[in-house]
Formats: structure tokens, sequence, C-alpha cells
């Protein structure tokens, strides 16, 4: 049987070891988040110089300002629409390590909770007489921590749902403007 000192060294030396594992793991996962935005980055970068080019080079075989001005408005649409792209694509980047570092953190918690509730058991099964009432308020008071912890994990998810679809919106108005102009630009 063991003492209640050491179950309580036991599941603080067996938390700490879960704490460093998901702290490795968040670790691992946001270098490989910034590693894709450097990746990301890089390409873009790479992809505007050689579009500069073109287009340098294509203006400067216009033989009159009307067709300076069409190759330049002509060049606008692919422009805003590479943005976008790159936007979409780092708020994929972005969306995928926050919901990893979500289940990582949940994952954790929903642990910490069971370790915790099995040690309370534990721990009240040896507890002495008269002590129940304790027992009962803190298992209480765990069972609210976990309550809210769900709570405001619901509304975390809803808030991203809701900044997920205003930026989704956000980009599609951007588009029909930029096709609008680009449309004018042509005409």
């Amino acid at each position: 049987m063991f003492t209640i000192p050491e179950q309580f060294s036991s599941v603080a030396k067996a938390n700490l070891e879960a704490q460093l594992s998901l702290i490795t793991s968040l670790t691992n996962k946001a270098f490989e988040s910034v590693e894709k935005v450097v990746d990301l980055n890089l390409n873009a970068a790479k992809a505007s110089l050689e579009d500069s080019s073109i287009a340098a080079r294509q203006l400067l075989t216009a033989k009159d300002p009307q067709e300076f001005f069409s190759l330049s408005a002509a060049q606008a649409q692919p422009t805003a629409a590479k943005a976008i792209a790159y936007g979409r694509h780092l708020a994929g980047i972005a969306t995928s390590a926050q919901a990893e570092f979500t289940r990582a953190a949940e994952e954790q918690i929903a642990e910490t909770g069971r370790k915790v509730s099995a040690l309370v058991d534990d721990v009240s099964k040896n507890a002495p007489a008269g002590s129940e009432n304790v027992i009962a308020i803190f298992k209480s008071a765990i069972g609210n921590a976990n309550a809210s912890y769900e709570q405001f994990s619901k509304s975390t998810k809803q808030a991203v749902e809701v900044l997920e679809a205003n930026v989704n919106s956000a980009v599609s108005q951007f588009t029909q403007a930029a096709e609008k102009t680009g449309s004018r630009a042509r005409k």
C-alpha cells in the first residue's frame, strides 16, 4: 500500500513527464509550421521576382501609353489572385498548427483530469474518517474546473470558426473586387 506522499510524488512525476512530452511535441509542430511558412515565403518571393521580371519586359515593349496601361491593368488581377492564394495557404498553415495545438492541449488536460480524479479516489479510500466533506468539495471543484474548461474550449472553437468564416468572406469580396477592377481595366 502506498502512502499519500508517495502517491502524490508518483503522480507529479508522471505529470511532469507528460508535460515534457507535450512541450516536445508542440515545439516540433511549431518548427514544422515555421518551416512551412518560410518555404511558402521563399516560393512567393521567387515567383514574385520572376513575375516582376516578365512584367517589366512586357511593359518595356509597350508601343504607346495606352498599351502600357493596358498591360499594367492586365497584370493586376493575376497579382491579386496570387496574393489571395498566398493568404489562403498561410491561413491553412496557421489553422493546421492551431488545430494541432488545441488537440494536444485537450488530450493533456483530459489525461491530467483523469489522473487527478484517480488520485483523489485513491486518497479518499485511505482518508481519515470525517474527511468525506472535504473530498466531496474537492471532487466538485475538479468537476467544475473541467466543465469550465469544456465551455471555454467550445467558445474558443466557435470564435475560431467565426474568424475563419469572416476571413473567407473578406477574401471572396476582395477576389470579386479584383475581378471587377481587372475587367474594367481591360475595357
